[in-house]
């Protein structure tokens, strides 16, 4: 487990101890005369730690203390049981990972000062991975690989989010759900062309540009959804 397709995670969880910190003070806010937790921009920054340690939890170390387990987990969802012999290939978690959270998390945040429908459109990520969490948990009655992370710290992150999008920046319960749409959009293309490469429709490097380009897509699902006003709120 020496490659970057397995260490990628302990990276990860280097980069939020320091966003951790940066955090705590007002270097990530956007408006320092309201909390921070009306504060959409920081909240996006927020978001982005909180993924990073989910991702931990996925893709390190989980809450059982085994070693990059969502991958087995995944693999069983779709039908194989035995990780070894699963046709799901470690490049696709590495780019979806990297993409989602990685590029796109850090690039919402900065735009979400000046446009915070940018920033609100990056919950749809943690809003769809909680309840891609939370669904098999309820229904098997089990825990799985960032189950902890996804309910301890996207819930309240996201409720917030929406909260701040609708009482502070006035972008609507429109923004909000389009959001949560956005988020169902991103996941049925994700398993969605995962299962078509395991079934031989699509080929690797098909497979892994479209991970690249969801995140973006989602984003423009929600800024196109929450409709020309709603952008140009705050953009001053």
């Amino acid at each position: 487990m020496s490659s970057f397709g397995h260490g990628w995670p302990w990276i990860g969880l280097g980069a939020a101890g320091l966003l951790f910190v940066l955090l705590t003070t007002n270097a990530l806010r956007s408006d320092r005369s309201v909390t921070r937790w009306r504060d959409l921009a920081w909240l996006t920054w927020a978001a982005v730690f909180a993924y990073l340690v989910h991702q931990f939890e996925e893709h390190g170390i989980d809450a059982q203390d085994r070693l990059y387990a969502f991958r087995g987990f995944l693999c069983g969802e779709i039908g194989f049981g035995d990780p070894k012999t699963c046709p799901v290939p470690i490049s696709f978690i590495t780019t979806v990972n990297l993409a989602a959270v990685w590029i796109a998390g850090p690039l919402s945040a900065v735009l979400a000062s000046r446009w915070p429908v940018i920033g609100l459109s990056f919950f749809a990520i943690p809003a769809a991975n909680l309840l891609a969490h939370g669904v098999p948990a309820l229904t098997l009655q089990a825990y799985n690989p960032g189950l902890v992370t996804a309910v301890a710290l996207f819930l309240p992150l996201s409720l917030l989010a929406f909260a701040a999008a609708i009482t502070r920046y006035h972008l609507g319960w429109r923004a909000v759900l389009a959001t949560l749409f956005a988020g169902a959009v991103m996941h049925a293309i994700l398993m969605g062309s995962l299962m078509s490469f395991v079934n031989g429709r699509l080929n690797l490097d098909t497979l892994l540009l479209l991970q690249i380009a969801n995140p973006l897509l989602s984003a423009l699902v929600v800024v196109g959804l929450s409709g020309r006003r709603v952008v140009r709120r705050f953009a001053t």
